[in-house]
């Protein structure tokens, strides 16, 4: 849920929607909490924010270390 978070997030940003809105806050409130940290340590590339991708695939990688670990011997 969170990765699905992460991309409708990032797809609202291209568009013009109120940043007041009930969708976007809750989405902000949600996402921003692993968003930051990584925007704050990857290096800036211009106009486009890398840092949703590089979330999702740290949350990708994180899921598969945890059912590595869970999964039966």
């Amino acid at each position: 849920m969170l990765t699905w978070a992460i991309i409708a997030r990032s797809l609202l940003s291209w568009f013009p929607v109120d940043q007041g809105s009930p969708l976007y806050q809750l989405l902000f409130r949600v996402t921003e909490p692993i968003i930051e940290p990584i925007r704050r340590v990857m290096p800036q590339t211009g106009m486009m924010d890398l840092s949703p991708m590089a979330a999702i695939i740290l949350l990708l990688v994180m899921s598969q270390l945890v059912a590595g670990l869970t999964a039966p011997a």
